[in-house]
């Protein structure tokens, strides 16, 4: 029987919306492990992104074993069907081998009562002086605290199920990796609450290897974290105690660990990251690492010419329908509009201003995250030109692979994994 499939303990995902820059992207995995710093990669694309740039999830798997095979990686690789419902799911089943169950709409519907009953009687453990070792002070709760965190959560965890199940039968056992996102949620979940969580988890025999929990703080797509950092360190050790109890009480997988959503640039945090789970001796998966696709505009803007002059157009076309485009991320991105150049003023910008104002560097005082975000979620302007941007990608292959793997690998992996 072939061993079930795990993920080890680091895990990176990275996104690539047109299936141009596997290579690249793998190519900074193969760089760490030349520092003796093992990473799976996890390539991932949403059912919401297929959609927009009318692709496949097997096109995204064919470019994946196809830069496997080139670059001859020894490792392992991963596909995610990310963040997946019951309604979506399907398209994902032949092709992915990791599956981000999404269970946003469920969070805070009320639980059945008798569900909610069933769970507290099941776990007397979680009523009164709950120890979590290695969290120094015991958190008091009782059984109307535990009732209120299962109603909010015990719908969501039962419909995890549901997907997972549905999964089951359609890969078999052993067969893929589980990830649970509860991270769409208004306030992040205390390390009792994520114990609470994982207890339901187990019970509903979802044999998850990662959770993303909520964290303090935004998220925002594409541009570093802004919140506490002292505030995120203490939350996420404490997951880390709380993750490393329910596997010892629950029997949840060993290899279960934390997945830090639109993790991609999230700078001020990756030190803290990276002590931490040193310190734990735990894994992380950080989602969604580097932003792929602005490093292709940044890589056909340093070309110049035609690469420059597209950079240019998907700017303003994204200008000309901002509305639009960031009205399905309302919620993860903050574009302060009075700080976007106009389309004439980016018109007569050289390559080093545009890739100045969009490249991820806070030390530059061209760098500008208003006009990052919008570039981030206008993707869509250059889905909507089809061959040409695909045509512009290839000519200017070199640039562009360059600009994705320094940037996952000296701005991702370095700080996170090496801790350098």
């Amino acid at each position: 029987m072939a061993e079930a499939l795990k993920l080890p303990k680091y895990s990176i995902g990275t996104g690539d919306r047109f299936a141009h820059q596997a290579k690249a992207q793998l190519a900074a995995v193969m760089k760490a492990a030349e520092q003796g710093v093992d990473i799976a990669i996890v390539w991932n694309k949403s059912n919401r992104e297929h959609m927009i740039i009318g692709t496949e999830p097997t096109q995204t798997r064919e470019a994946a074993d196809a830069a496997v095979k080139e670059l001859g990686f020894k490792g392992q690789y991963f596909l995610d069907a990310d963040h997946i419902t019951l309604k979506t799911v399907d398209r994902f089943l032949a092709p992915c081998d990791f599956y981000t169950i999404d269970v946003a709409e469920e969070i805070g519907k009320p639980a059945a009562e008798a569900d909610v009953e069933a769970f507290v009687a099941a776990h007397p453990e979680l009523v009164g002086e709950v120890r979590i070792p290695r969290i120094a002070e015991p958190f008091k709760t009782d059984v109307a605290f535990v009732k209120g965190v299962a109603n909010k959560f015990l719908a969501a965890v039962k419909d995890a199920g549901k997907i997972y199940r549905h999964i089951l039968e359609a890969k078999g056992e052993g067969k893929f990796v589980a990830e649970v996102s509860m991270d769409e949620t208004d306030l992040p979940q205390t390390p009792v609450e994520l114990l609470i969580i994982l207890a339901a988890i187990a019970d509903e025999k979802i044999p998850i290897q990662t959770i993303a929990p909520k964290f303090t703080g935004r998220f925002n797509k594409g541009v570093d974290y802004v919140g506490d950092v002292p505030q995120f360190t203490k939350e996420f050790e404490e997951d880390l105690a709380a993750i490393d109890f329910a596997i010892k009480r629950y029997g949840l997988p060993d290899n279960l660990k934390l997945s830090v959503h639109s993790g991609s640039d999230k700078f001020s945090i990756y030190k803290a990251i990276h002590t931490a789970i040193t310190k734990f001796d735990a894994g992380v998966h950080l989602k969604t690492a580097g932003t792929t696709w602005l490093e292709e505009l940044i890589g056909l803007a340093e070309a110049g010419g035609e690469g420059l002059a597209i950079a240019k157009e998907v700017y303003a076309e994204a200008f000309a329908h901002a509305e639009e485009l960031c009205k399905p991320y309302a919620t993860v991105i903050d574009i302060d509009y009075a700080k976007l150049p106009s389309v004439e003023e980016v018109n007569g910008w050289t390559s080093e201003q545009y890739t100045s104002a969009l490249r991820h560097d806070q030390s530059n005082p061209a760098y500008n995250s208003s006009f990052r975000q919008l570039l981030h979620v206008g993707f869509k302007v250059a889905a909507k030109m089809g061959d040409k941007y695909l045509k512009a990608l290839e000519a200017n292959e070199d640039v562009v692979a360059k600009n994705v793997t320094t940037n996952i690998y000296d701005r991702h992996i370095v700080p996170v994994f090496l801790g350098k």
